[in-house]
């Protein structure tokens, strides 16, 4: 039921439509204007306007109402954004490929997402599919941070299950473990002195950041868990103690304890450096999102399992080290799986997808939703 090419022209006028983080205007309102044409009633909220991220466009919301269907209400979503240099994107179709023909990225992350949730509509609508009810979210800002689904107005939103497009693995790959993540901020504040005249008269606050840092669990700690210090800048000059050194990084782990543990043993070894020099530290962690754990029996996994099959592709149970969507979603009690589109090499300018993967992307969707019937009632 899915049209080829349809799909994929719809997919080379969209990677052209510029969309960096934080300038997804012209999107928005192009997919508002397809949502409105597709039946859906369609709304905006305020996401970009409380939320610093260089513009004021919302997260887009379309509500296709149940038309008779006995499945669940149905979450579908996508990220409008793109990392830089996405500007003036010029796709080229090579040999079953779709490549950018100048130095940019492509956009398939996450155009070939939204490419597939509109197809999907459209079938829906044509062939007058029995469904639950669906709601369709195209966030803003992901690659920032996932700030969209963080800013999203979840009193419009009624779905208690649903699917992200936003993995990078083939047509099939269901992801249902993802971790926590926790941000880490160390700022240390030792005392300036002259570093030639009177070095002993100072607290030297990188020395004192050092010596936190080589004691230290970092990289990969299990098989679960990762930490990492990405970022550190302070000090103004060679004669001078350094006063003040800020420390940037990170804790991830696919079991939320283990997480909170790594941070905690971070603050602490700050903390006990700190004492020893006599200086003073604070530490800034925010929670960035909650993890997935998705059961292999629950309902968005069978559905997803069983459309795969229906659709005659490959599934796969998957886990990743990465954040989503999906993420913010199942912390809000959505319960979310993260699909696999094959987008590859993104965010570089070598990045592509195959056409094959972009129509087996919409039919998976297709699936899912005629599924979610399926499986409702085979469980009544």
């Amino acid at each position: 039921m899915v049209n080829t090419d349809r799909v994929i022209n719809e997919f080379l006028e969209l990677v052209q439509v510029d969309s960096e983080s934080g300038a997804e205007r012209q999107l928005a309102d192009l997919l508002k204007a397809r949502l409105t044409d597709l039946g859906l009633e369609v709304r905006e909220d305020n996401a970009g306007s409380y939320i610093e991220v260089g513009q004021t466009t919302g997260n887009i919301i379309g509500t296709l109402p149940a038309n008779g269907g006995k499945g669940p209400l149905l979450l579908l979503s996508a990220h409008m954004d793109t990392v830089k240099p996405g500007k003036g994107v010029q796709p080229r179709r090579e040999n079953g490929r779709i490549i950018a023909s100048g130095d940019t990225i492509l956009g398939s992350d996450d155009k070939a997402g939204i490419v597939a949730i509109l197809e999907a509509l459209r079938v829906v609508k044509e062939n007058q599919l029995r469904h639950g009810g669906i709601e369709v979210v195209f966030t803003i800002a992901e690659e920032m941070g996932l700030v969209g689904a963080k800013g999203l107005d979840y009193d419009l939103i009624q779905s208690k299950l649903g699917f992200v497009l936003d993995s990078g693995g083939a047509p099939g790959e269901i992801i249902v473990k993802a971790p926590t993540q926790y941000s880490f901020k160390a700022t240390v504040k030792g005392k300036a002195a002259h570093a030639g005249i009177a070095p002993e008269q100072g607290i030297n606050a990188i020395v004192v950041a050092s010596s936190a840092i080589t004691k230290l669990k970092l990289g990969r700690i299990d098989n679960e868990t990762t930490a990492n210090i990405g970022s550190i800048s302070g000090g103004l000059a060679t004669n001078i103690v350094p006063e003040k050194v800020t420390i940037e990084g990170e804790a991830r782990s696919i079991n939320p304890v283990k997480a909170k543990d790594q941070i905690e043993h971070m603050k602490e070894e700050f903390a006990k450096a700190a004492a020893h020099y006599e200086a003073h530290v604070d530490i800034e962690v925010i929670k960035q999102y909650d993890h997935i754990d998705l059961a292999a029996d629950s309902l968005p996994v069978r559905i997803a399992l069983k459309a795969a099959e229906n659709a005659d592709i490959k599934p796969h149970l998957g886990q990743t080290g990465g954040g989503s969507d999906a993420n913010v979603f199942n912390g809000r009690g959505i319960a979310c799986a993260n699909l696999g589109i094959g987008m590859s090499k993104v965010h570089t300018t070598e990045e592509f997808i195959t056409e094959e993967h972009l129509v087996q992307n919409a039919n998976y969707v297709v699936e899912i939703i005629k599924t979610a019937q399926e499986v409702v009632a085979f469980s009544h």
